[in-house]
């Protein structure tokens, strides 16, 4: 999972030559993993077992191997202080100082009682989880761009914030990542489109309580939309989804697969997850993948 798409991978932390010690940025303290274990792992709870690592590079495909391998239950979160090797949509890469946000992925099994055809709703639930987690322990309004960007207001400015993936793990389990800058500076910024917590005003950028009130808002979205057997509308899910999605009102493009593109003004995000765009021929279009680019203001 993305919180920003980069060229390369040339950006270190501040102050230790492009290697990140364990206390080299000492404004970036790490994860406790031991108090977040007690805070998250419960009897009869989602969260089975919560790992921190220093590096790797990618939790995504770390936790897909796990999975594949049966080495790895339903509720698996495994976080990453720093990672080398992480990517986005498209296989985009991407790199960030460590410490400096919240990198981490989750296994998730559906099971029998969801339809497949629904489990494409996992990465919208997502954001509307980490919103919701973000705007109660950070203080922070974050919207949607769907399908899987979290933006933030820096200086009246939309920027990319955050990004999700889900993968495939086999055996019925799909794998979500999520990146979230928390406290990248301005002179890290990647890209102007780039924002962090910290850049759009947030009252607490401390990992710890932002990672546990990120986690419990999916656990508790996941447990809604399981009970309503996938149903977005029943869960609530698609009517939330689409009060918090800033792509919905605004003239968009969307780049297809093939090389095509379509430009319409978004108008609904469906049972399916797809976004629906309404072009100048008067025709409803769903996109159920591609980049979207937003053309105007809602």
């Amino acid at each position: 999972m993305t919180p920003r798409d980069a060229a390369d991978d040339s950006h270190g932390t501040p102050g230790d030559s492009g290697r990140s010690g364990r206390w080299s940025d000492l404004d970036r303290p790490p994860l406790n993993a031991a108090a977040l274990r007690r805070g998250l792992v419960r009897d009869g709870g989602l969260w089975t077992r919560v790992e921190v690592v220093q590096r790797t590079g990618s939790t995504n495909a770390d936790l897909v191997a796990r999975a594949a391998a049966g080495e790895a239950a339903e509720g698996t979160v495994l976080i990453a202080e720093e990672q080398t090797a992480a990517r986005g949509r498209l296989d985009r890469r991407w790199t960030a100082p460590a410490r400096s946000g919240l990198f981490f992925s989750v296994l998730l099994r559906p099971g029998d009682g969801v339809p497949v055809a629904r489990w494409g709703w996992l990465p919208l639930l997502t954001g509307v989880a980490v919103a919701t987690g973000l705007a109660r322990a950070a203080g922070v309004d974050t919207a949607l761009k769907w399908p899987n960007d979290l933006l933030v207001t820096v200086d009246g400015e939309e920027r990319k914030a955050g990004g999700i993936l889900a993968e495939g793990a086999g055996d019925g389990g799909v794998v979500i990542g999520v990146g979230i800058n928390v406290t990248l500076r301005q002179d890290e910024l990647p890209v102007p489109q780039a924002g962090s917590l910290a850049l759009a005003g947030a009252v607490s950028t401390d990992r710890d309580p932002l990672l546990r009130a990120v986690l419990r808002s999916l656990e508790e979205w996941y447990g809604r939309w399981r009970a309503a057997d996938g149903d977005p509308a029943a869960a609530g899910l698609q009517e939330t989804y689409a009060a918090g999605c800033a792509t919905l009102g605004r003239t968009v493009r969307a780049e297809l697969p093939g090389d095509r593109s379509l430009v319409g003004e978004a108008v609904a995000v469906d049972g399916d997850g797809r976004l629906v765009l309404a072009t100048q021929d008067g025709v409803q279009q769903p996109v159920g993948a591609g980049d979207i680019v937003h053309l105007r203001p809602a």
